[in-house]
């Protein structure tokens, strides 16, 4: 039996109909409809699915209706298990949600015929220690931010790469991005754009107090660690922007690269330059 689901995000206009749209196309072509409360609200015959929960419901594929920021929690939930997404913008901007909503039934059609692109996105894996004690530990598909709190401060971290002393950095922020974060806040704080199958990770300063401090590019399989100094109790730790936890003077946050990768679905005709082009307006020929 093919299963797949349906998550959105709440207070979008429109959603009742592509909700009804998509779970009428799914369930007319053999599959078991699963979805989130939400989109529930619309379907009463979808059977229950919260995004925390589908790794352990294990649909074929899940469809995320919203902005990358929904993408990115579902993500986090399903690459464990590596259950492909399709991402549908009912936002803005969207880089990882770049199916349009006229386009949904295309690409349903084309993923239920084998005809979807599957791009493989690389995933960071962190934890925050303090001497030996793991803290906290974190996946995450864009980037993980040390970054200060307090209004008119600024966060000093010491960075290292392999072990190999690189910097003290004194700026608002730190971000440790992957290629696919490489869009997202890198990319505002002045981080170059890396091509999602390069194999690298950025680490980028969040306006730095020296001038000369510049986004560094590593390779994947080099272990990070960023350790707060003298920046008292207002240091947080945010992973994709979404979860977080506080950070201690001397508590050292280490990222590497994940065991998990994140499956995105998306249409073959589509490269990563052109939704680049399109939604950075970089013009046409």
């Amino acid at each position: 039996m093919k299963r797949a689901a349906i998550i959105a995000k709440p207070g979008k206009p429109g959603l009742e109909k592509i909700i009804r749209q998509l779970a009428e196309w799914l369930r007319g072509h053999g599959y078991t409809v699963m979805a989130d409360s939400i989109s529930r609200e619309f379907c009463d015959y979808c059977q229950p699915a919260e995004r925390e929960q589908l790794a352990k419901t294990n649909p074929d594929f899940v469809v995320v209706l919203g902005g990358d920021g929904t993408l990115l929690s579902v993500a986090r939930s399903v690459s464990p298990a590596g259950i492909p997404i399709l991402g549908v913008n009912l936002g803005s901007l969207g880089f990882l949600t770049e199916v349009k909503q006229e386009e949904v039934l295309r690409a349903l059609e084309a993923l239920d015929g084998g005809q979807c692109d599957v791009s493989l996105r690389s995933m960071l894996h962190c934890q925050l220690r303090r001497g030996e004690k793991c803290l906290a530990s974190y996946e995450a598909l864009n980037d993980v931010v040390v970054h200060q709190s307090a209004m008119a401060r600024l966060a000093s971290v010491d960075v290292r790469v392999n072990g190999n002393f690189v910097a003290n950095y004194k700026a608002d922020g730190l971000i440790v991005a992957s290629p696919t974060g490489s869009t997202a806040y890198s990319l505002a704080s002045g981080g170059p754009i890396l091509a999602p199958d390069v194999a690298a990770f950025l680490i980028t300063p969040v306006a730095p107090h020296a001038l000369t401090n510049r986004p560094l590019v590593v390779r994947d399989t080099a272990s990070i660690e960023i350790e707060t100094k003298d920046s008292g109790d207002s240091v947080l730790l945010t992973v994709d922007g979404q979860q977080g936890t506080p950070v201690s003077d001397g508590d050292v946050v280490v990222c590497k690269k994940s065991e998990f990768e994140v499956k995105l679905l998306k249409l073959a005709e589509r490269s990563f330059f052109d939704v680049l082009r399109t939604k950075l307006k970089w013009g046409e020929r």
